[in-house]
């Protein structure tokens, strides 16, 4: 019998695991959402400057800002986009906190993992972060449809971002969920 609790304990404390590490992969999922929107956004700007037209240009500018860190992709879109002062607020915060999650979350947490109230807190932090970046990704997403409804662009461009979308869709299918970055 003692073993049995042993087992329903350990049990207990294997599932509780297993959502904060799932909540950790939905944080870290929805940070990179949201790079992949502002890299969107800056596509697009480049696109409305005439910059970048074809297909070539634009999949040439897709990879260097998709090897950007998350802080050089928030300064260079708000250079080029006018955020209002709570969304750049929530990028800067959004970015200081994605950092500690992907650099130092368990380094700095580790103990916690060892108690329930702890994984309980980290769940708390990590679903507060994936909501918040969630949020800023889906507005991100809103400003570039309309931005790409008002800027009417032009038969190669709207091409080339078309083949953009196909070219990331067939990337992602190719590696997988588990192995985007």
């Amino acid at each position: 019998m003692h073993n049995t609790n042993f087992q329903d304990d350990f049990m207990l404390d294997s599932e509780h695991s297993k959502e904060l590490f799932a909540y950790y992969g939905l944080a870290v999922y929805y940070g990179q959402a949201l790079e992949q929107q502002l890299v969107n956004l800056i596509l697009l700007t480049k696109m409305s400057q005439g910059k970048v037209v074809t297909e070539e240009e634009l999949e040439e500018l897709y990879e260097r800002k998709m090897s950007s860190s998350l802080g050089q992709l928030i300064h260079e879109a708000r250079h080029h986009f006018t955020f209002s002062e709570e969304e750049t607020s929530s990028l800067n915060e959004l970015w200081q906190q994605r950092n500690r999650i992907v650099h130092h979350y368990f380094k700095e947490r580790i103990h916690e993992t060892f108690s329930p109230e702890g994984r309980t807190r980290m769940i708390k932090e990590l679903h507060d972060f994936k909501e918040r970046a969630q949020e800023l990704e889906l507005i991100l997403q809103q400003y570039i449809s309309a931005w790409i409804a008002a800027l009417g662009l032009k038969d190669e461009s709207a091409a080339a971002w078309a083949a953009l979308e196909r070219m990331h869709a067939a990337r992602f299918q190719e590696r997988g969920p588990d192995e985007e970055s």
